[in-house]
């Protein structure tokens, strides 16, 4: 009689009632207003940091800088907040991000770099 679970709650009734109690019905309380992406944030740790740069333009701010800092907003390449695993090169960087750790605005400010919070 049927395909699949057809008949779970007709002729099928005493399988699923012995071997799969409660698989029929709703449980618990609803949350209306609940924003299921209210706490979504991609994480980026301190030692990836780099990585969103190219190699090239590391070595060219490297050798001619002149003091100058790569702006990195992590935001445009997907990441929300930084994280602080990880050694940052002794290179400095401005990062924006929507989030900061302790540990990462402390490794980004030790090198000599800058923490933007943008919106």
């Amino acid at each position: 009689g049927g395909r699949g679970n057809a008949g779970g709650q007709h002729h099928h009734r005493i399988n699923f009632d012995k071997y799969h109690p409660g698989y029929f019905g709703k449980v618990g309380m609803r949350n209306y207003h609940v924003r299921k992406n209210h706490y979504w944030k991609p994480c980026l740790n301190v030692d990836k940091l780099w990585s969103l740069v190219s190699e090239q333009t590391r070595q060219k701010l490297k050798s001619d800088g002149n003091g100058k800092a790569p702006v990195i907003d992590i935001v445009k390449h997907g990441y929300y907040k930084l994280l602080g695993k990880g050694v940052l090169p002794k290179q400095p960087v401005i990062v924006k991000a929507k989030w900061f750790s302790r540990q990462a605005e402390e490794k980004v400010k030790s090198v000599g770099g800058a923490c933007i919070l943008t919106a």
